[in-house]
Parts: structure tokens; C-alpha cells; sequence
């Protein structure tokens, strides 16, 4: 039987989801100074367009997610890739299924499945996924699943360490990227347990 908190989500829209992602003043004071960068819904489309090889409109919208949404903050210093250990950017994601089941296979087989299979390979615009090693995450109220990921870049190598994490029919992730083989799971994991409170706040109507 879904919990009440899973059963609430059933009434969560589009236009919600903008109110869960993680505000810079909720950022760790580890990324204190980073200034606004991308942020506002992500449509099927777009995520196809950001996605791996092969990816269609058609097969995002197939795997039941419905719409998202971004708040990304970048690094204050005017530096290239050259410095190393230097934490570019962090964000916050939240998307919306159709139940909770289709998040649960898009953490495993989208997320973890697709980075470790495209280990190795281009990936386009000079991008080269150099490795992807699945993380333990604990402390989430449902299923969470951690990611490090290292790309070749034009300008160098960056990492990226990410959370995914489940609410019912909402799928929370949280990320930093960084220059080098570096792996930010402390930063990711408290920006991962601030997005999921923001997001079950929403959910109960609380913001």
C-alpha cells in the first residue's frame, strides 16, 4: 500500500516543482559566494537533447517522466580547468512521473544503467566518458542511489558526484561538478537531504 506521503504526491504539478529545488541561501557554506546560473523547467525534449546517444523525445516521455525542473549555481572565480580541485557548479533537479515505480527504474536503468554503459565512448561536442562508479548514499526516507562520474573534456577533465533520490512520484537530484578525479560526496549528500525536506515540504504544503 503507497504511504501517505507517496499518496500526496499523486497531487503535485508542474508548476510545484520550482518551489522544491534548493535556493543558494540552503547551499553548503562550502559553496558559499556561488552566483545564480541556469535555472527553469526541463521539458522531455530538452533532457533528450542533454541525454546520451540515441536519446529521443520520444523515449524520455516513454519512460513516464512528465516535466522537471532546474536551479543551478555556478563558482564566483573568473578560472579555467586548469585549476584543479576547483568545484564549478552545483545544482538541484526535480522530476515528475507518473507513479513512483517508473522513478525507481529510471534511477537504475536510466541514470546508473546508461552512465555505465557509456564508459569509454564519445559522447559528442569533444566529450568522453572516462569512468562512472556507483556511490553509497544512506540517510534518505526511500530509495537513493549515488553516482561519480569523470568526462574529457576540450578543456580538461571534470567530475561530477550526484545523488538521485525518490519522494513517491518525484525524482531529486543533487550535483557538483569539479576539475579533476575528485569526488564531492559530503557537499552532494547534504544538498541531497535539503532538497529532499524541500521537496516533502512542498508536498505537504508547508512552502
Amino acid at each position: 500500500m503507497p504511504s501517505a506521503l507517496e499518496t500526496a504526491t499523486r497531487a503535485i504539478r508542474r508548476e510545484d516543482l520550482q518551489y522544491m529545488v534548493v535556493p543558494v541561501e540552503d547551499l553548503p557554506p562550502v559553496l558559499a559566494g556561488f552566483g545564480e546560473g541556469r535555472h527553469g523547467e526541463l521539458d522531455n525534449e530538452t533532457m533528450a537533447a542533454q541525454g546520451f546517444p540515441g536519446s529521443t523525445t520520444e523515449t524520455v516521455a516513454a519512460t513516464g517522466r512528465i516535466a522537471g525542473y532546474l536551479r543551478e549555481f555556478v563558482t564566483p572565480l573568473n578560472a579555467g580547468l586548469d585549476l584543479p580541485d576547483l568545484d564549478l557548479m552545483a545544482a538541484t533537479v526535480v522530476h515528475l512521473f507518473e507513479d513512483s515505480e517508473q522513478v525507481a527504474r529510471w534511477m537504475r536503468d536510466k541514470f546508473l544503467g546508461e552512465f555505465k554503459e557509456f564508459v569509454g565512448q564519445e559522447l559528442g561536442k569533444g566529450q568522453k566518458l572516462v569512468r562512472a562508479d556507483e556511490l553509497k548514499v544512506e540517510g534518505y526516507s526511500d530509495e537513493a542511489v549515488g553516482l561519480h562520474t569523470s568526462q574529457m573534456t576540450e578543456s580538461g577533465l571534470v567530475s561530477s558526484t550526484v545523488v538521485d533520490l525518490r519522494v513517491g512520484r518525484l525524482l531529486g537530484v543533487a550535483y557538483v561538478v569539479t576539475t579533476g578525479e575528485v569526488v564531492r560526496m559530503d557537499t552532494v549528500a547534504e544538498m541531497g537531504l535539503t532538497l529532499e525536506r524541500r521537496i516533502v515540504q512542498v508536498v505537504l504544503g508547508a512552502i
